[in-house]
């Protein structure tokens, strides 16, 4: 049942999608359309009024109005509204005038269906307003808070208007294009020899034997229209239609009325029936009986399993996320509020984004699990044989929280190989607070920089070091040199940022070493073509608040930043579970600790082992694919179904990418690197940000950087005694 459930929710919400955004592309399509053809005829009355004058007296006079009034009335509609109507701006006001002079048009001048269809999506427009396209939803809220005399009263009218008049007028819809089709219908059926000759002489498909063309389409005209009627299956009874139009128009008939069909249509396979139709009942039906549906919980959901997973991050939202529809109650706990996108951390320390272009709101993005509740706390520590786990908030006494399954995922911390002494003068990157402290060290040391005595001061302030060539080591020093060449050039008088010194350490004999070596290799050239130094074979042996020693070598350098490697959190001494040197928790094969199939650990905090016995890479994917894993794993042995096979991790590829327009990509079979890299990255980082805002402001920016060469939040934010 759960699973039919999950089916049916995601429908809703591909149905949902569709109705908001493909529906108003539909709307904004709608209105340009019709703006084209008003503004058309309005200019050509404009340029002929003489003629214009003469047609309105004799033509199509209206019996009601002087022709001279008329005339004027009709080009000032023509001219000014469909203005309106492009922009999306007064939508319904600017629809109105419109409708009436369609009308008009239609009953006192030349009776064309045309004429009746500019009525009908003009009247949608009236009703439904424009859209999420227009200009009218952004300044909406707006206008809603302001003071104008009368905007409340006129504000819930419009909504009472789009409230209870769409479910009217997507009858009318329905029914009107139900007409049309079945009366088409039963005419074939009146002549049915002549149908089919038609069929084989006249309008033949190609596609298929003119008998069989006959059948489906005369079917799909009487059967169609019936579920368009009632509302009963409606997104599918319209899909047909439309492809019959489409056939109709590019094969035998070709008439403008087809595309206002289409558009109909399309409104009525787009936003659906409405709530005067049998689909609405149903699924009103459906929702009372299946409480799920509706966001609610059944009675018995007091009495469900409790699975509490700590932490928030790619591994403890897809476990999450996979117990969405099970009979469990799901526990969140996180010391933050918000899900980091950290692939992109690096951009904020740089200065690229802002810290809520890659963070998103925990509570927001599981407001829709009814079965879930998060809570803000620190986990420090649990006692297993009692199922139950500490937690500290803000204010608040110490609580334990029971469980009957645990999920660990906690993530990693920096670790600097047992010289932790290091850390406050060479800071990792975890979180956002790492991210902006970061930031203000790199942008204060350009701003010390101008003001420095001496040029030795300057050479220091101006040298950044950053340990570690792995991803992150690797994008941080190419972002870094990218900020000091492009992102700064001629803001200082002092200095040339470009002058400034980035100096990448790494340990081993070449940077990204979990990339193909030729990839590796490609990636250190862009870094040299960046102006990025290349110490390879590098120990690190001291770091002070003046620089640091690489080898027999000191570099002074105001800004040292750590990317050299992670130890994990202390959940395994939470558990007594026994660990690797750098603290991951064994785990077998079902992401379970040894001993504790209660207990699951997954992501950063978990030492779990390929095929052919080498641990799995600290990597999102991999986190996302055990907790999708372990809420499969806890919901088959909650429903008694049968459990997943041991947990294989597929890898789909890698991606890092230098600076701009290089990058490298590992798919296995398929290397890249370069500009197509770069874009391919820039793609695949996009689509797995949380959230369509995120998505759109990530895009812009980068578009924005990529055209003038510029950063746009270089903020200092932090202590202003540095």
């Amino acid at each position: 049942m759960n699973r039919y459930i999950s089916h049916l929710l995601r429908l809703r919400h591909g149905l949902d999608l569709a109705d908001a955004g493909l529906g108003s592309l539909l709307d904004l399509a709608i209105r340009w359309w019709l703006a084209g053809i008003f503004w058309v005829s309005g200019v050509l009355k404009v340029t002929n009024w003489q003629a214009a004058l003469e047609l309105a007296r004799s033509e199509y006079p209206v019996p009601w109005m002087d022709p001279v009034t008329a005339a004027w009335l009709g080009a000032g509609i023509e001219l000014i509204c469909p203005i309106f109507l492009l922009l999306g701006l007064a939508t319904r006001l600017a629809a109105l005038p419109m409708l009436v002079l369609s009308l008009v048009i239609q009953f006192y001048y030349k009776e064309l269906p045309d004429h009746l269809f500019w009525a009908i999506l003009l009247g949608w427009l009236a009703v439904r307003g424009a859209g999420i396209f227009s200009l009218d939803h952004l300044i909406a809220p707006a206008i809603r808070r302001t003071a104008l005399p009368l905007i409340e009263p006129v504000a819930d009218a419009v909504a009472g208007l789009t409230r209870y008049g769409s479910p009217l007028y997507q009858l009318f819809l329905r029914l009107w294009m139900a007409e049309i089709f079945w009366s088409s219908g039963l005419t074939k059926i009146a002549s049915w020899s002549t149908t089919i000759a038609l069929f084989q002489d006249e309008y033949m498909v190609p596609v298929l034997p003119p008998e069989l063309a006959a059948y489906l389409s005369t079917t799909a005209e009487l059967a169609c229209p019936v579920l368009l009627a009632f509302g009963l299956g409606t997104r599918l009874a319209a899909v047909p239609l439309m492809v019959m139009t489409l056939v109709i128009q590019f094969t035998y008939l070709d008439r403008a009325e087809h595309f206002y069909w289409l558009m109909v249509l399309g409104q009525i396979a787009l936003r659906g029936p409405g709530f005067l139709s049998l689909d609405r009942a149903i699924w009103s039906a459906l929702r009372r009986h299946l409480p799920a549906l509706d966001g609610r919980l059944p009675a018995s959901a007091a009495r469900w399993p409790r699975v509490v997973i700590v932490g928030a991050g790619f591994g403890g939202l897809a476990a999450a996320r996979a117990l969405r529809h099970s009979p469990v109650q799901v526990t969140v706990i996180d010391r933050r509020n918000h899900h980091l996108f950290q692939p992109l951390l690096y951009q904020v320390a740089t200065a690229a984004l802002s810290p809520a272009d890659i963070a998103a709101p925990i509570r927001e993005m599981l407001r829709d699990q009814p079965n879930t509740r998060v809570l803000l706390g620190r986990v420090t520590g649990a006692l297993p044989d009692r199922k139950l786990v500490r937690v500290e908030a803000e204010g608040e006494a110490p609580r334990e929280i029971p469980y009957d399954y645990l999920v660990l995922a906690t993530g990693a911390r920096h670790s600097y190989f047992g010289k932790d002494e290091w850390e406050k003068d060479a800071p990792g990157l975890k979180k956002i607070d790492d991210a902006t402290a970061i930031r203000r060290r790199i942008l204060l040391a350009f701003e010390r920089a101008e003001a420095a005595s001496s040029e030795d001061e300057r050479r220091r302030l101006l040298t950044f070091v950053v340990v570690g060539a792995g991803p992150t080591g690797v994008e941080l020093a190419g972002a870094i040199a990218e900020l000091a060449r492009f992102g700064m050039s001629k803001e200082f008088r002092a200095f040339d940022p470009a002058s400034a010194r980035v100096v990448l350490v790494q340990s081993g004999e070449r940077v990204l070493p979990v990339f193909p070596e030729s990839l590796s290799d490609k990636a250190k050239a862009s870094l040299e073509r960046l102006g990025v130094e290349v110490r390879l074979n590098g120990k690190v042996t001291r770091v002070d608040d003046q620089g640091v020693n690489i080898n027999n070598e000191r570099i002074d350098a105001a800004t040292v930043l750590w990317a050299a490697g992670v130890i994990a959190s202390p959940a395994a001494k939470w558990i007594g579970a026994e660990a690797d040197r750098a603290g991951r928790v064994k785990v077998a094969s079902d992401l379970s600790v040894a001993g504790r199939p209660d207990v699951f650990a997954i992501g950063d905090t978990a030492l779990a082992l390929d095929a052919s016995g080498n641990p799995l890479p600290g990597l999102a994917p991999a986190a996302k694919q055990a907790g999708d894993y372990v809420g499969q794993v806890i919901h088959a042995r909650l429903t008694g179904s049968k459990a997943p096979n041991a947990f294989r991790y597929r890898h789909r590829g890698s991606l890092a990418t230098i600076g701009r327009k290089a990058a490298i990509a590992d798919f296995g079979l398929l290397r890249l690197s370069g500009m197509l890299a770069w874009w391919l990255w820039g793609v695949v980082h996009v689509a797995f940000l949380v959230g369509a805002r995120n998505r759109m402001a990530v895009a812009l920016d980068w578009l924005w950087a990529y055209v003038t060469f510029r950063r746009g939040i270089r903020l200092i934010t932090g202590n202003s005694q540095g």
